[in-house]
């Protein structure tokens, strides 16, 4: 067991130290239980001077390789030891843009694989400090007092929040329908008062508008919509639906066709008639 240990501790040194060029490892596993350990690559962002407010030069520290189940919090309390953490941010690729978030329930984005951190501290002692933390032993991402949701409990987490309070999504929903509507007012109203007015180069410009106007957007026009749609969708499918109405829709086709056809032969005949020379 214990030599098992000691080469155990050999393969983390020697991955430990297969790090890329500028970057530092460090050594990290998901539990106390976990025998194998992962390796965050980490160094100092390097940015422009006044080219980005969110990660700062000197004072932000750019990670590789983070596996999805590590979060901000867990990264956080990583590098807490190291200085007070000002914030994290959690990205797919180097360089992406943090989206900022404009609803509470239609923003759920599922990690599918292993991303890159960006860790400001709030002083530039912080991220030396990160740095030298490649000389301890593994970092525990799950602990007794942080512990990370796994397993059944995961599902259980995920599933309580998938269920929204109604009354809150029905309030952001019309509260974002109301924006959208006043937004195309706008927008009429600015290429309205725009229309026939040339511009700088003398182009007028033309846009063309239909002799109806569009369906009101009520919940009244909508049902009617739906209930028109719902109707001719019933038609289509109980329509010719068993054998016996597919053939006597065939027969009473048919016969329609020979009336028509006897109808023709009369009208023929009584034109004929009325064309034939009659002296007396």
């Amino acid at each position: 067991a214990a030599s098992r240990r000691a080469k155990m501790a050999a393969a983390e040194k020697r991955v430990v130290g297969a790090a890329p060029a500028g970057y530092t490892a460090l050594a990290v596993k998901f539990g106390e239980r976990q025998r194998s350990s992962h390796c965050l690559l980490v160094k100092e962002h390097q940015v422009r001077e006044g080219a980005g407010a969110t990660h700062p030069p000197r004072r932000t520290l750019f990670v590789l390789n983070v596996p999805p189940y590590c979060s901000p919090d867990s990264l956080s309390r990583l590098f807490a030891r190291c200085g007070c953490v000002q914030s994290v941010d959690i990205c797919e690729k180097p360089g992406e843009k943090k989206e900022k978030l404009t609803s509470k329930f239609f923003n759920c984005k599922t990690v599918t694989g292993f991303q890159v951190a960006y860790v400001v501290f709030r002083k530039p002692a912080g991220v030396q400090a990160a740095k030298a933390l490649s000389q301890e032993g593994p970092l525990l991402i799950s602990t007794e007092s942080h512990p990370v949701k796994t397993g059944i409990s995961k599902w259980i987490a995920s599933y309580a929040a998938s269920v929204v309070d109604q009354e809150e999504l029905k309030a952001e929903v019309d509260a974002y329908m109301q924006d959208y509507d006043k937004k195309i007012a706008e927008e009429e109203a600015k290429a309205a008062k725009e229309e026939g007015v040339p511009d700088e180069e003398g182009w007028v410009k033309v846009t063309r508008k239909g002799r109806k106007p569009g369906l009101p957007r009520t919940e009244a026009a909508n049902l009617r919509v739906l209930e028109r749609e719902k109707r001719k969708r019933a038609r289509k499918e109980l329509l010719n639906f068993y054998a016996w109405q597919h053939r006597e829709t065939k027969r009473e086709h048919i016969a329609q066709l020979r009336k028509k056809f006897e109808e023709d032969k009369q009208r023929i005949a009584l034109m004929r008639a009325q064309r034939k020379f009659r002296p007396y």
